[in-house]
């Protein structure tokens, strides 16, 4: 809304500093600080207003060091990210830009289910929450409703210059040396030609088939991502820590696809009007990292699901808007790993009941962050810890744009 605001001003009025707001950098800046602040300022009311309303977490004993001491912690506290995510965002983005527009469909959709499973948890005493089959139908119809629109919205483009025009994109962008070209092209890292067309995975078909492929693809990534960050989320900080790491990466990646300049000088593909997606990754930085001034242990508040569903559909939407979802496995690598340990360890336990007639563990307990505490690491240390690989996995993914 500011954007259109301070346009109209520079336009009509010349306002000193109003053409400020043209700027990608300045208003990410300016997003991330208010995410911050807002955190800050309404995150003490909400918590309260959660407690005032006995919105506590409801704990199973797992025989974990410290877990019951936890129990009536407020929890719903994903709705403090939300509000400082959605503020900002409409406020400082360009509301036309159909990639905004997408993520604050997700943004809503995704904490309305998380909303839903932890309402049943805690209001009606139900520890299991939302039945698993409607949380995922829920994410199904959101990864439709993305994979849909990215597919076949006519701005949703790759920009492909002309070069025997020259090498100046500035100037070949000012002749209309271009053009736009409607593609499920998505970028596979470390490789020298480093493009894939989904349409090659159903090379048999004709290319208005490709939907077949790429429309469960997406909605298989966010509903894998979704419910990864879902289950990282088990210790103080560990969820919105990792997110934000995440969301650096995106936010880099945002930038540079979206900038004809940067994106030529590093070889990457150019998607217009990604710029955008920069402001809102920030946003999505500076409202994790507000957050953990309340989550970090001992924490005052839980994301609940509301909270941690919402943060792995915008990875997961982020990813694939910028066309680097192929490097999820890397960048969410984390919630990878949590993800495999439970899947492991349940399918593990059943085969050696079936063979054995007696169920067996490889790890002392699952989702992996639990293994380390069973084995009485302190859990500052366990997120720390996973914070340092988070930022590994970071770094590894950012030099995806220079090596290969």
């Amino acid at each position: 809304m500011l954007y259109y605001l301070f346009q109209y001003l520079d336009e009509q009025f010349n306002l000193p500093g109003a053409g400020l707001f043209q700027y990608i950098t300045f208003r990410a800046s300016m997003a991330a600080v208010l995410s911050l602040l807002i955190v800050a300022i309404f995150g003490r009311k909400i918590i309260d207003y959660l407690q005032k309303q006995q919105i506590g977490e409801v704990i199973r004993d797992l025989g974990l060091e410290g877990q019951m001491q936890k129990k009536g912690t407020p929890t719903m506290g994903g709705i403090i990210i939300i509000i400082a995510i959605l503020i900002p965002t409409l406020l400082f983005t360009r509301l036309t830009n159909v990639y905004i527009v997408l993520l604050i469909i997700t943004l809503l959709f995704a904490g309305f289910i998380g909303f839903v499973d932890d309402y049943i948890k805690v209001f009606k005493k139900d520890k299991e929450g939302l039945k698993g089959r409607f949380k995922i139908i829920g994410q199904i119809v959101l990864g439709l409703i993305v994979g849909v629109t990215l597919y076949v919205n006519d701005n949703v483009v790759v920009r492909q210059f002309d070069k025997s025009k020259g090498n100046n994109v500035v100037e070949l962008l000012q002749k209309g040396y271009y053009q736009d070209v409607k593609s499920t092209i998505t970028t596979i890292p470390f490789f020298k030609f480093n493009e894939f067309d989904y349409h090659d995975l159903v090379f048999f078909l004709d290319r208005e088939w490709t939907w077949v492929i790429y429309i469960p693809f997406v909605i298989f990534i966010i509903t894998a991502v979704s419910n990864g960050a879902n289950i990282t989320d088990g210790l103080d900080g560990l969820a919105a820590g990792t997110s934000a790491i995440i969301g650096v990466v995106l936010a880099v990646f945002a930038y540079v696809s979206g900038n004809a300049i940067f994106s030529n000088y590093l070889n990457v593909m150019f998607i217009p009007y990604t710029g955008e997606l920069a402001i809102f990754a920030t946003v999505f930085v500076g409202a994790c990292i507000g957050f953990l001034w309340y989550n970090s242990y001992p924490a005052q508040v839980f994301m609940g699901d509301t909270g941690s569903l919402t943060l792995g559909a915008l990875i997961a939407t982020l990813a694939i808007m910028v066309r680097k979802e192929v490097m999820i496995p890397i960048l969410c690598g984390i919630f990878l790993v949590e993800n495999l340990s439970v899947v492991i360890q349940v399918a593990y336990f059943k085969y050696t009941k079936k063979k054995y007639g007696e169920g067996r563990r490889i790890f002392l307990m699952s989702p992996l962050h639990h293994h380390f505490q069973k084995k009485q690491i302190h859990e500052v240390k366990i997120v720390t810890r996973f914070w340092i690989v988070g930022i590994m996995l970071a770094i590894f993914c950012l030099v995806s744009l220079k090596i290969r």
